[in-house]
């Protein structure tokens, strides 16, 4: 696999379709690989004309570890004191203009998914100058008013890591059986296959504590959001537990001429039943970028 670097870290990527095509960056989650973003979807995307990459974030998967760095204090950083957050949610959005430097994109289509939209939003704030478009699916805007995840969600997410490969199995399972769509319900054996792939892959769960805390740590974009002359499609699912509908709201209402697409059904996840619901709303919003 190919690396790009940046700010000391090595990123992990692939790329799908021609590379001729106009490039989409897709930017994944808290604590999950770019094997996040499934395959049959981005060769979907790449079918409508984009050349298309994903990547894992630093601290995840196969990209640079920062086992180095101190522990964060998430009580403190949840209390107002970011002092302890290694990094900031703006360090990763240079990372993914990093990718964006080693594929020779000089701007590119930016979409990201949960704490991905919201790096997405500020590759676009930071980096106006490197986006053709914006798509922001399940996120929000770091208002902590808004997109707050239900407690049965965050309890889920914050379980201690399983200690081997099948209590770590047991715990995803755990997790996405919570948030994902109540209206396109996942398999049993899907759950457990894709919360084994992710462990075979690269099981380091302590990258996803330093990423939560980039999260809480960074402040509210609602104020720099309205600042932003990109084209936006924000697509949220009625459903989601862990970030509250309400953050996909705000985040459409902030960005100018934004488009806000409200999926029922949809929880926290991608269903394959959505992916032309999504890859159409993609196509739609970068074709406004010509």
């Amino acid at each position: 696999m190919p690396r790009a670097k940046a700010d000391g870290v090595e990123l992990e990527y692939d790329s799908f379709g021609d590379p001729a095509d106009p490039p989409l960056l897709l930017i994944m989650g808290l604590a999950t690989q770019m094997i996040g973003w499934p395959e049959g979807f981005c060769e979907l995307l790449a079918g409508r004309g984009f050349h298309v990459t994903r990547f894992d974030n630093r601290d995840i998967g196969l990209s640079t570890q920062l086992d180095d760095a101190p522990a964060p204090d998430l009580v403190a950083i949840m209390g107002g004191d970011p002092s302890t957050a290694p990094y900031l949610l703006e360090d990763m959005a240079r990372d993914a203009v990093a990718v964006l430097d080693t594929l020779g994109a000089q701007r590119a289509h930016i979409v990201g998914v949960s704490m991905g939209g919201m790096i997405a939003q500020e590759v676009a704030i930071k980096h106006p100058e490197r986006v053709l478009s914006l798509c922001s699916i399940m996120s929000t805007t770091g208002d902590h008013a808004v997109g707050q995840p239900s407690q049965e969600a965050l309890a889920a997410i914050l379980l201690p890591p399983g200690t081997d490969r099948e209590s770590a199995i047991e715990r995803g399972v755990t997790v996405l059986k919570v948030i994902c769509s109540p209206g396109y319900p996942p398999t049993e054996q899907w759950m457990r296959e894709r919360t084994a792939a992710a462990y075979d892959r690269a099981h380091r769960p302590a990258g996803g504590a330093r990423q939560f805390a980039a999260i809480v740590a960074s402040p509210d974009r609602t104020g720099a959001l309205r600042e932003l002359a990109v084209p936006t499609v924000v697509i949220h699912g009625e459903d989601d537990r862990l970030v509250d509908v309400s953050g996909g709201k705000a985040t459409a209402a902030a960005i100018p001429g934004a488009e806000l697409v409200l999926l029922p059904g949809l929880g926290h996840d991608l269903p394959e039943a959505l992916w032309p619901v999504f890859a159409d709303a993609i196509e739609r919003n970068a074709a406004r970028a010509a």
